[in-house]
């Protein structure tokens, strides 16, 4: 059996005092292994929340950072360049630029999401086709294949891309094409021809 889930709310993490700045370790706790994680609180208005550093340093982990302004308000200046950050707030930086943060009101905590540039691999086959989904419900089928197509590069040999490709194909009217990755989905994975079933999407088709 696995050890997972792990579940922990931000009021259940740790409030440790390293120098200026109150660190709310996530990634340990919880048993993060594939990312880092970990979150800092200000306390009150104007108390340092991320100290001004870059991921290049001996303590750091050459990380490509993404930080999430959880609640509060906080100020950051990245490169020199100020950015206000309001809670629901999403900031991505490089390891080689410079950043740091504070609290402009009181209670402002910032979670830390990290890891190396590239390590994440592309984005997942299901991505594709749910950025597609606008432009299938607006009926602009050519642009639906086109968006969700770019996910062959990494995912040529996913059933379900394979069978959203087919679907838009087939509803942009281009049979042969709808055909073929139809037919490669049910290559893929049987299950396939259950979908298909039924699927206004593929009607054109006659299966």
């Amino acid at each position: 059996m696995g050890r997972l889930p792990s579940v922990l709310s931000l009021g259940d993490l740790e409030k440790i005092d390293v120098g200026d700045l109150i660190y709310r370790p996530i990634r340990r706790p919880m048993g993060v292994s594939a990312f880092g994680i970990n979150a800092y609180t200000g306390i009150n208005a104007g108390d340092e929340v991320i100290e001004d550093h870059d991921e290049q340093g001996d303590g750091s982990g050459y990380h490509e950072e993404l930080y999430v302004v959880m609640t509060g308000h906080a100020s950051f200046v990245v490169d020199g360049e100020p950015i206000d950050a309001p809670a629901g707030t999403f900031v991505l930086v490089e390891p080689q630029q410079r950043r740091a943060a504070t609290a402009v009101v009181e209670d402002t905590t910032v979670m830390v999401i990290g890891g190396k540039p590239g390590s994440a691999g592309p984005p997942s086959p299901f991505e594709y086709w749910y950025l597609a989904e606008p432009a299938y419900r607006a009926k602009e089928y050519e642009r639906a294949y086109a968006i969700a197509a770019e996910g062959l590069e990494h995912h040529p040999d996913n059933a379900p891309l394979q069978y959203q490709l087919g679907c838009y194909a087939a509803r942009a009217g281009r049979l042969e094409d709808a055909r073929a990755h139809i037919e490669r989905a049910f290559e893929l994975n049987p299950k396939a021809r259950e979908w298909a079933v039924g699927d206004a999407d593929l009607a054109s088709l006659g299966l």
